[in-house]
């Protein structure tokens, strides 16, 4: 198999028609090109939405390019290695989501050299799947979260997913049962705590955020406190959804064996790519739990059609690659009436633009 010749990582930034928070506007991807000593290239990205950027940047530049080039470019012999060199700095968070550049990179130069799409390059066992609608939607007034509510109705969503997490509960219960109200007894509604609460907030809340019948709460509490996980647990009925920062496969074993989650949400870049991805998704099927991929639905798209267990794909509103301008229209991803189509183009099937501010190319 070829070898890497050169790593390049090339860092944008690109504004977001609807800010998750109003104090960070914009979105941060880091490119990764990468060629291969017989001149194939493959393009892949990472990811932060506010802070971390240059770290990851930096990080491929410096450490993962000086390990990686002149070593092999199939991406699962590589990837175990890479996190074992890099794991002094840190087993997940930045070295993970710095490793998902060049794990995503290595795929599509997989794809394209064997002409086929990501879901067919992994075995496509479906043809779509459906998606939900999600907003960052805590700072939206009540009238403009009825109007997001009406917009993923219009457009065939049968679930959506909105922030709980106000200072006065009471506020959170009228916004649920709105949002209840508006989606009717038939459509799911899945609540999203963004690890706000402790233990004893989170059950007092629930108590009271159950009458809605949410489909899951999701993050409740920080996620590295897995022992309240296990006493909030057994204190609500209401499905837990865990794991959109949780880093590594061993992590993910450690909830699974302790029963602490229905539902485990990886996110593609931030478990370090597709390779530890489709581990960890193997992980929760063989769990008999619920997998639902965090994000990225440009990835995770596609990556849907080839996992072991049905599963949904979040979309969150105006926050698709095409919808900030970071890849040219029409991406391989679309969804439409609430379900997922995926066009196979060889690779990923897209390029991030380049927008880097700064490009550092390293071959060794």
């Amino acid at each position: 198999m070829p070898g890497i010749a050169s790593i390049t990582a090339s860092l944008g930034r690109f504004a977001m028609p609807r800010p998750w928070v109003p104090e960070a506007p914009w979105l941060h991807l880091i490119r990764v090109d990468v060629v291969d000593d017989e001149g194939a290239t493959g393009s892949g990205f990472t990811w932060t939405p506010t802070i971390g950027a240059t770290a990851v940047r930096a990080l491929l530049d410096d450490d993962i390019s000086a390990a990686a080039v002149g070593s092999t470019t199939d991406p699962e012999a590589l990837w175990p290695r890479l996190w074992a060199h890099l794991h002094e700095a840190g087993g997940g968070g930045i070295t993970t989501i710095a490793l998902a550049g060049l794990d995503t990179a290595l795929w599509d130069l997989r794809g394209r050299r064997a002409g086929l799409g990501l879901s067919d390059l992994l075995g496509r066992r479906r043809d779509t799947v459906r998606a939900y609608g999600s907003g960052v939607n805590l700072h939206l007034d009540a009238a403009s979260l009825a109007a997001q509510v009406e917009r993923w109705i219009a457009a065939g969503y049968d679930a959506v997913k909105i922030k709980v997490g106000k200072p006065d509960l009471a506020e959170d219960v009228d916004r649920v049962t709105m949002v209840r109200e508006l989606l009717g007894p038939d459509r799911r509604l899945m609540i999203d705590a963004n690890q706000r609460w402790d233990v004893d907030q989170a059950v007092s809340s629930l108590e009271r955020l159950g009458v809605v019948a949410p489909a899951w709460i999701e993050e409740p509490l920080r996620s590295d406190d897995t022992a309240g996980y296990e006493r909030l647990r057994q204190a609500t009925d209401i499905p837990i959804a865990l794991g959109e920062n949780v880093h590594t496969i061993h992590r993910f074993r450690d909830l699974v064996d302790r029963g602490v989650a229905d539902v485990l949400q990886p996110n593609v870049v931030r478990v370090g790519g597709i390779t530890p991805f489709l581990a960890i998704a193997a992980l929760v099927d063989d769990a008999g739990l619920t997998l639902a991929p965090h994000l990225l639905p440009d990835l995770s798209g596609q990556l849907a059609l080839a996992l072991p267990q049905r599963t949904e794909v979040e979309d969150v509103e105006d926050a698709g690659f095409v919808a900030i301008g970071a890849i040219d229209p029409p991406g391989p991803v679309t969804i439409a009436e609430g379900r997922v189509q995926v066009e196979q183009r060889p690779g990923l099937g897209f390029v991030i633009r380049d927008r880097a501010a700064e490009t550092t190319a390293v071959a060794h």
